[in-house]
């Protein structure tokens, strides 16, 4: 498994696809939070928090995760080499589990500049070092559950099809009906708490700094029922 995780970054960061997505994340998010005036920006806002950043960050993960996970197996499919590797001497769930942990990996590299803005807050704090640590840490703790769940179902949709732009928008759509859907069905069915299945109620609970086991486990289970799904498509296959 270790060696399809190497093979993965290796991938990555061999083209420019890996540079690419990091930029992408970096500049805008620095562009929403820093730079153009609006909600999102910290310095329009008057107040030293990262909630901008963190109410932001989901929606361009959404389609950023996709965008990494759409080859996984699709261009595989493409180029006719996913037959020689499930011939390898390897089980098909490590083959699973390595393309996921290194897509993971590569989303996790393009969060850890995003750090910086903590020490960006704690300058812009009156007086300075006054920041929230329980809310921030919370968030960023509910920021890997999301990369953790949304690398899964990208994973899973690269499975659809050979075609990356379809595997692509199928990520998409999934991951955005887990999130948002569901609190949008809230507003029409109002008898039954149906937001709590979707990702977005568990996301804002943990992003108020208290880390509850429900939400953790709904975050895993999403991520190990895709993860199944994609081994049995793949052993369909």
């Amino acid at each position: 498994m270790l060696a399809i995780v190497k093979r993965e970054i290796n991938a990555f960061f061999a083209s420019p696809i890996g540079y690419l997505v990091i930029a992408v994340f970096l500049v805008i998010n620095g562009l929403f939070l820093w730079v153009f005036g609006g909600n999102y920006n910290i310095l329009d806002a008057g107040f030293a928090d990262l909630s901008a950043f963190f109410e932001l960050a989901p929606w361009v993960l959404l389609f950023l995760i996709p965008a990494v996970t759409m080859r996984a197996f699709s261009d595989e499919k493409k180029m006719g080499t996913l037959e020689l590797l499930l011939t390898k001497p390897i089980s098909l769930r490590s083959i699973v589990l390595g393309k996921y942990l290194g897509a993971v990996l590569l989303i996790l590299i393009a969060l850890l500049p995003t750090l910086l803005y903590i020490l960006t807050i704690s300058e812009l704090g009156n007086p300075a070092g006054n920041w929230d640590v329980g809310s921030t840490v919370g968030s960023y703790i509910g920021l890997l559950f999301l990369v953790v769940a949304y690398t899964a179902i990208g994973v899973f949709a690269s499975t659809l099809s050979s075609n990356q732009i379809v595997a692509f928008i199928s990520a998409v759509f999934l991951c955005f009906a887990l999130y948002f859907g569901f609190e949008g069905l809230a507003t029409l069915i109002t008898t039954f708490p149906i937001e709590n299945f979707g990702m977005k109620a568990h996301f804002d609970s943990v992003s108020r700094g208290v880390l509850d086991t429900r939400d953790c486990i709904y975050f895993v289970s999403i991520a190990v029922f895709f993860i199944a799904l994609t081994v049995l498509k793949l052993r369909k296959h």
